[in-house]
């Protein structure tokens, strides 16, 4: 599951829940706030504001944590947990009532995302069942709110138009001024200090590039479906990797693969993709090792839009490693231990850490 990000919640203007009576009720021990604050912002705010009038403790599960940057998930789990620390302190909450919670992205396992809430928020209650989740029925994004039955549900009387997305889109398109109406002040501050670091620089680039990109396709009769295909390439307990040498995910390392051409067939495309990306000689005979294959299409698997993409597990079996080579438009080749490839989710590319892990997950 990608985690949601509940920030986007219907109405005018953000509305202070201190105007609003909600029922009367005692006040629970810990309360659990979901979501992906890329960034927080005024409604993340007062939701968690509201929240810790109903709760002792407010465990905040940030969401889309060890990922690589990208312009939807531009921060760390680490920077994100700080600025909303800073901007709750700024509205005199004390530090002792706030506890994180960090989540991974899994988008092809909706039961790993859930054990690993559950095993956060465990983490901290220690067993109790004083446990409140906080959240905004909004429209079926919102569905994970049902997931936690053992919970109780406090709905949030925040309302509020502010979205993430919008925030991200003023940020990137260098509206700062647009972006302090938006955000508490300690979470402007962070983003004006951000704005100077090389990291934002190259995040700009990729936003614009993706958004150059979506731009060609605009005009298409219908919205486009892309197809590509992915190899998972191992052998003696290394995965064959390709380090991207441009846009989007420049730098990411990433499965060798690539566009569907017009007349070749999927196998034939990873194939194709996998030599051609790593320099892996001809010699090698891929299709012999071929040991599986799957379909991922989470709908927002990529920025560049939707891609559909068919990966091919081939394993070569045990040996010395073979020679490559990187071109195409990768930058480079690799073989890199599984173990240092499973561990590292943050070095990857769109949901390529997921895809090598869903066929070795498998034994």
């Amino acid at each position: 599951m990608s985690d949601p990000d509940p920030s986007s919640v219907d109405g005018a203007t953000p509305r202070d829940p201190a105007l609003v009576s909600p029922p009367t009720r005692r006040k629970r021990t810990f309360g659990v706030y979901i979501g992906r604050f890329e960034p927080p912002h005024a409604a993340h705010l007062l939701v968690m504001l509201e929240a810790l009038k109903s709760v002792q403790k407010l465990i905040v599960v940030i969401g889309s944590a060890r990922a690589a940057r990208n312009p939807k998930n531009p921060f760390t789990a680490d920077e994100r947990q700080d600025v909303i620390t800073a901007m709750l302190l700024e509205a005199g909450i004390a530090r002792a009532r706030l506890l994180f919670v960090h989540v991974r992205d899994y988008y092809y396992n909706e039961a790993l995302w859930l054990s690993e809430v559950q095993r956060g928020v465990q983490h901290f209650t220690r067993g109790s069942s004083d446990v409140a989740l906080i959240g905004h029925v909004k429209d079926d994004s919102s569905y994970y709110l049902r997931s936690f039955p053992a919970w109780e549900f406090i709905p949030s009387h925040v309302v509020s138009p502010l979205s993430a997305t919008d925030v991200r889109r003023a940020y990137f398109g260098g509206h700062l001024d647009t972006v302090r109406d938006m955000v508490p002040p300690a979470v402007h501050a962070f983003l004006d200090a951000f704005h100077a670091t090389p990291e934002y620089a190259e995040l700009r680039a990729e936003y614009d590039h993706l958004r150059e990109y979506r731009a060609a396709w605009a005009d298409a009769p219908f919205p486009p479906v892309f197809v590509t295909a992915d190899a998972v390439v191992t052998r003696s307990g290394h995965v064959l990797l390709v380090k991207r040498g441009g846009m989007p995910g420049r730098g990411r390392l990433a499965m060798p693969g690539g566009f569907l051409e017009q007349h070749e067939t999927l196998l034939d495309c990873a194939v194709r993709e996998t030599h051609e990306e790593t320099g892996l000689g001809a010699g090698v005979d891929l299709r012999a090792a071929l040991r599986g294959s799957a379909v991922f299409d989470y709908p927002e698997r990529s920025l560049r839009g939707r891609t559909v993409t068919h990966a091919f597990h081939f394993d070569l079996g045990i040996g010395q490693l073979p020679r490559l080579q990187g071109g195409s438009d990768a930058a480079d080749a690799l073989w890199m231990p599984l173990g240092e490839a499973l561990s590292s989710p943050e070095l990857f590319f769109e949901d390529h850490h997921a895809i090598i892990e869903n066929f070795l997950m498998r034994g």
